[in-house]
């Protein structure tokens, strides 16, 4: 993905193999909602799951909506204010965010997809 960052080619190799590293061990609620995107299942968008962006890793990314999909667990509680600025980094290369709770994954998903949907732009 060409995401507006340059980043050196060893840094990028690097997100890369951390990337794979987290989708080997996804958390509960990731691979819930992994398993309700994945096939282009929500209204044919396709997504990818721990995607590299410059030098970072989101949980998941949808490139044809420029959107990023962040599943927050209970470690979020204590980084908001770097959850913030990293977000702020990101969007400033036009992505856009929807950020969910893991609590809310695991409670009510179908609410969870449906705020997924309406963050779409190319409906």
């Amino acid at each position: 993905m060409e995401d507006g960052w340059d980043v050196p080619e060893h840094l990028r190799r690097r997100m890369i193999e951390v990337a794979r590293e987290f989708r080997k061990v996804p958390t509960r609620s990731e691979a819930r909602l992994w398993g309700a995107l994945r096939g282009q299942r929500l209204a044919g968008r396709k997504f990818r799951r721990q995607q590299p962006v410059g030098p970072f890793v989101v949980d998941f990314f949808c490139p044809v909506e420029r959107l990023v999909v962040e599943v927050d667990g209970p470690i979020h509680e204590e980084q908001r204010v770097h959850d913030a600025q990293r977000q702020a980094l990101i969007e400033a290369l036009g992505l856009h965010f929807v950020r969910v709770t893991a609590e809310q994954v695991e409670t009510d998903l179908a609410a969870v997809l449906a705020t997924i949907r309406r963050a779409y732009v190319t409906e």
